[in-house]
This record gives C-alpha cells, structure tokens and sequence, in this order.
C-alpha cells in the first residue's frame, strides 16, 4: 500500500513538472509585438519595414541567436525587455499591454511569428 502511494505521487509530480517547464510560444502575441514595436520604429527609420519573410527560418534563428541589432550596436533582446518597453508605454499601446510579460516569454513569441512567417515558414509574412 505505501509503495503504491508513493508511485503514484511520483506519477502526479511528474505530470506537473512536465508541464510546468515548456513555454508554448504565442506566435499571435509575437506578431502584435513585431508589428506595433518593431516594424513602426523600422518604418521611422532609413532601414524601412523588415518583413519576415526576408529571411528563412534558420537566418531568423541565427539572428536572434546572435542578439545583435543594428549591425553589432545593440542587441535584440534589449527591445524585448521589460525596461524598454517601460521607456516606450506611452507612446506604443503594444508596449504597455505587454509591459508585465516576461522577457523571455515574449522574446519566444517573436521568434515563433518570425519563424512562422519567414520565406520558408508555414505562412510567410509581411507587415502590411
């Protein structure tokens, strides 16, 4: 009896940890945050609108992988952050209704709208 209770505590810890430990990237939100964020300020600037279907899916990986932006001046994450977006909220509504999201998470949610729309993804994009 005791080792059958301790089994199956083991079995339901293991269901948790299983499914406490994945983040399930939110290619929506990624695409609200690429296009409110990052394509209005590309848009404002000499480099103009980046679509991701400029580049395929390992160019994406390979580029955010690197974290460097503007050719080596700044990184990519440093636009994801919560500190940036704090600079930016009251200018940028996408900003302020991500303010509180994780870093990481949303940094994850880009990648996978990236990934899904570049040149060889399942549905190439443009920020039209």
């Amino acid at each position: 009896m005791k080792l059958a209770k301790i089994l199956a505590a083991g079995a339901i810890l293991t269901v948790i940890a299983g499914t406490a430990s994945a983040y399930d990237a939110d290619w929506k939100r990624g695409r609200i945050y690429y296009r409110s964020v990052c394509t209005s300020c590309h848009a404002a600037s000499p480099v103009g609108s980046i679509n991701p279907s400029t580049k395929t899916k390992a160019e994406w990986t390979a580029y955010l992988q690197a974290d460097k932006h503007a050719k080596g001046k700044d990184t990519v994450s440093g636009y994801v952050s919560k500190a940036y977006r704090a600079k930016i909220k009251s200018g940028n509504k996408a900003a302020e209704k991500f303010a509180d999201t994780p870093d990481a998470e949303l940094a994850a949610d880009i990648k996978a709208f990236l990934i899904k729309g570049a040149k060889d993804g399942d549905s190439p994009a443009t920020c039209s």
